[in-house]
């Protein structure tokens, strides 16, 4: 059975976020997406992964992900030690 972390949501603080999109972005996405690392998978789909300083935010960049037509998959939040990117 797969081990299942719980994270204590707080939407005040910053937190890292895995945000998955079906199609590949370039790099050249990264300013747009507030500096998120961009990571194109073999499947293609993309990773988004990095800090977002609160909910707010995240709400913000999942609205760039829809304005630019992508489909979201996922969005998950990550502990401090999964992904380090």
């Amino acid at each position: 059975m797969a081990k299942q972390h719980r994270i204590q949501a707080d939407s005040d603080r910053p937190a890292r976020y895995e945000i998955r999109v079906h199609g590949h972005l370039g790099s050249q996405w990264a300013d747009w997406f507030d500096g998120l690392a961009i990571i194109p998978d073999d499947n293609g789909d993309t990773r988004l992964v990095g800090t977002v300083v609160d909910q707010a935010a995240l709400h913000g960049l999942l609205k760039k992900v829809r304005d630019i037509g992508l489909p979201l998959i996922s969005v998950n939040p990550l502990n401090d030690d999964e992904n380090r990117i």
